[in-house]
């Protein structure tokens, strides 16, 4: 008999209520997969009957400062079952990001300083407070009991699983057969992430489809030690701006919860009518049944447009005030119409000899382009304006003078020519 099943048999069953169903129907809102349901049915029965708050684990790398609203959609599902009285465990992977996570990637994760961990878990911690009630959540930082294993601990830990079962994950399975190194630390990542569920005594840990295995670990590694197992829930990964790939800041298709409100609210304008939908179910606090109706209205006729503002007001107004969203929706109608923004920055370039400047010269030396390859693709595609007129013309020369040039949708300067 497992370790989980003993402590099954000790458990009494407390009744299943109408606040238990309730609870479990917030939990599996928008979630991809709660696994064992069953068990966590009891787990929210216990605590209705005893008083006691479940422990929520959610594991985060600082491997870069910014949250983006991808990472949100997690912070969101924590939110909600924080307002059911439950406490929320924040942990902050300091050790962890010092080894770097292989999950999804086929090329080994550089590992980061304790500088940069150190000063990116703060940013993330200020951030996710944006989203978590502060008085309902522990911070926790896993090198506290990671950095007091040591060795021998670490050797014991690694006995507790076998390289088959390792193996069995997606992304190693790939790599080996591809004939992609993989180093004996990456093995560690997964083992480590567990162990942290074993330290923190956690019910439920969260996280994205992509970390299931991972997750799975902790309700081993807990049945191992003589613990209760967690249970698991999983959140569909958003896609990014593009609706292609996940919203990652590696593939630069993400929306930062720190960002300015124009920019935030220019890019949640820019994804597609479809992506929008997946977008108000993960992102929206409304209820589901107006997001059903917007849905049906939008079907019917209604400007997709409409919907689209009200759940880009609904987000910057979260991350920054109602008054930013409505600047930022004036902001946008203005640019739509051709307009230029009030606050953009002032560039001045020195002509050589007081010769005219190549406009893929200006746009480089302006910063506005990396590279003139760059300004002559985007002047190919019609995503260059000079004084609000769209430029065909990559040979057209400059004089002396200024200038308002615009790249793509929300990058403007003032060039002054002299």
């Amino acid at each position: 008999m497992s370790h989980s099943e003993k402590h099954q048999q000790t458990q009494p069953d407390f009744p299943i209520t109408d606040r238990v169903r309730e609870a479990l129907a917030i939990t599996q809102r928008g979630c991809e997969e709660l696994l064992p349901e069953g068990e966590w049915v009891k787990k929210l029965a216990r605590s209705e009957a005893t008083g006691v708050p479940l422990r929520i684990k959610l594991g985060l790398d600082p491997t870069a400062p910014d949250i983006h609203l991808g990472h949100t959609v997690v912070l969101n599902k924590l939110r909600q079952l924080q307002d059911l009285g439950h406490t929320v465990i924040f942990l902050i992977g300091d050790f962890t990001s010092l080894i770097g996570d292989p999950s999804g990637r086929n090329s080994t994760r550089p590992p980061l300083t304790a500088e940069q961990v150190k000063a990116n878990a703060e940013t993330y911690y200020r951030q996710a407070s944006l989203v978590l009630d502060p008085q309902r959540t522990e911070i926790r930082y896993n090198s506290e009991w990671c950095d007091a294993l040591g060795a021998r601990g670490m050797i014991q830990l690694a006995s507790r699983y076998t390289v088959a079962r390792m193996m069995e994950r997606d992304d190693f399975t790939k790599r080996y057969k591809e004939g992609t190194p993989i180093s004996v630390h990456e093995f560690l990542y997964p083992l480590m992430q567990g162990y942290d569920s074993v330290a923190l005594k956690s019910d439920l840990e969260l996280g994205g489809t992509d970390q299931k295995f991972n997750l799975l670990m902790g309700r081993h590694l807990q049945a191992e030690y003589g613990q209760e197992p967690q249970c698991i829930l999983t959140m569909p990964l958003l896609e990014g701006l593009d609706g292609v790939d996940k919203m990652s800041k590696s593939k630069n298709n993400y929306i930062g919860i720190s960002e300015p409100a124009n920019t935030m609210f220019g890019k949640l304008m820019s994804i597609s009518d479809v992506l929008m939908w997946k977008y108000f179910t993960l992102l929206s606090f409304r209820p589901m049944d107006e997001i059903t109706k917007l849905k049906a209205e939008c079907e019917s006729g209604r400007n997709p447009r409409d919907a689209k503002v009200m759940l880009a007001q609904e987000i910057v107004t979260r991350f920054h005030s109602a008054e930013a969203a409505e600047a930022a929706l004036a902001d946008f109608t203005n640019r739509a119409r051709g307009g230029v923004p009030e606050d953009i920055p002032s560039v001045e370039l020195k002509l050589a000899d007081g010769a005219p400047l190549g406009i893929g010269a200006l746009l480089k030396q302006a910063g506005l382009v990396a590279s003139t390859s760059e300004a002559s693709r985007l002047i190919e595609q019609g995503g260059i304006r000079v004084n609000s007129e769209t430029i065909s013309d990559k040979a057209l020369k400059l004089p002396a003078g200024e200038y308002v040039v615009q790249v793509g949708k929300r990058k403007f300067a003032k060039v002054t020519l002299f």
